[in-house]
This record gives structure tokens, C-alpha cells and sequence, in this order.
């Protein structure tokens, strides 16, 4: 049983991290005008916040021992940042292809 809530935990927390990690790459694509500055944030700034998440959920009991901290890191930070990323760059339309309404002049 407790295995059970363990990988359920760690399923959790990857979840939650690859869903932070499209978001903020989606985010940065959109904002920022270059090609490199958007890759550049994401792979910099996600993993600080992606940790912020792990040490959150995990210090709420959250996820099996996974032995040492070479491990933790790369399975509940860099494994969902890849996934996350690829999402948005692989099957998401880049921000350029998508079309918005234009705003309305309203006084």
C-alpha cells in the first residue's frame, strides 16, 4: 500500500512539474522576441521553480525515496522539464502562428 501512494505521489509531482514547465516555456515564447532568449529562460529559470515544487510537494510527503540527490533532480526536474518543453516546442503552434482577435478601442 504504501508503494502504491509513493509512485502515485511521484506521478503527482511529475505531473504538476511538466505542466509548470510547458507553461513557463509557452510563456516565455510568447513575451520575449528572440529565438534563443525564450530557450535560454527556460532552461535557466524553470528548474529554479521547478525545484521550489519538488521541495514543496515533497516536504508534504509527497513521492518515494529516491536514493540520492543526483536522482531526485533528474527525475522530478530535468525529466519533466524536457517533457514540458517539448510539448510546447514540438506540439504546440509557435505564438507567431496563432491568431488573436484584435482588441477593441474602448474609452
Amino acid at each position: 500500500m504504501v508503494v502504491l501512494v509513493d509512485a502515485v505521489g511521484l506521478l503527482a509531482i511529475l505531473g504538476v512539474n511538466s505542466l509548470v514547465a510547458a507553461l513557463l516555456t509557452r510563456l516565455f515564447r510568447v513575451r520575449l522576441n528572440t529565438g534563443w532568449g525564450a530557450v535560454l529562460y527556460s532552461v535557466l529559470l524553470t528548474p529554479l521553480v521547478l525545484l521550489v515544487i519538488v521541495l514543496v510537494l515533497g516536504g508534504a510527503g509527497l513521492g518515494p525515496d529516491l536514493g540520492g540527490p543526483a536522482t531526485v533532480v533528474g527525475i522530478t526536474i530535468l525529466l519533466p522539464l524536457a517533457v514540458g518543453m517539448s510539448f510546447d516546442y514540438f506540439w504546440q503552434p509557435a505564438p507567431e502562428e496563432v491568431d488573436l482577435p484584435e482588441r477593441s478601442g474602448s474609452s
